[in-house]
């Protein structure tokens, strides 16, 4: 049987889950996380993701496409680098490697696809 296309107009019960305590900086975020795809090598994943306002540090391992569906984000890398504002509408990639801040300024979602490279 050929693999089928996975649609996410079906809504399906989604994980809750807040920053890690030693990563957070400000806020009590909430977030969900509802994953709709995994491939077989369990490398590349696709969902929804949501969360209320707050900030916490990030460090990437996996390479993301994000596209914001709702509210807007502030996203700053490590040591003063660029930072951006993503609001409605806005597609962005967080390449594998990036360290810095993730801020929910008005609550958010996503529909997100990320890769995981192999470990060597």
């Amino acid at each position: 049987m050929p693999p089928a296309i996975v649609s996410f107009k079906h809504s399906i019960t989604p994980e809750e889950s807040a920053p890690a305590a030693d990563r957070l900086i400000s806020g009590k975020p909430k977030q969900t996380i509802a994953n709709y795809f995994a491939d077989p090598t369990s490398q590349f994943f696709a969902g929804r993701w949501s969360s209320t306002r707050g900030k916490w540090r990030v460090r990437y391992t996996e390479s993301e496409l994000c596209h914001i569906t709702a509210g807007r984000v502030r996203i700053e890398a490590s040591g003063g680098g660029v930072t951006e504002t993503f609001g409605p509408g806005d597609t962005f990639v967080v390449p594998a490697g990036f360290e810095g801040t993730w801020e929910v300024l008005e609550d958010c979602s996503k529909v997100y696809a990320m890769f995981e490279p192999a470990q060597r």
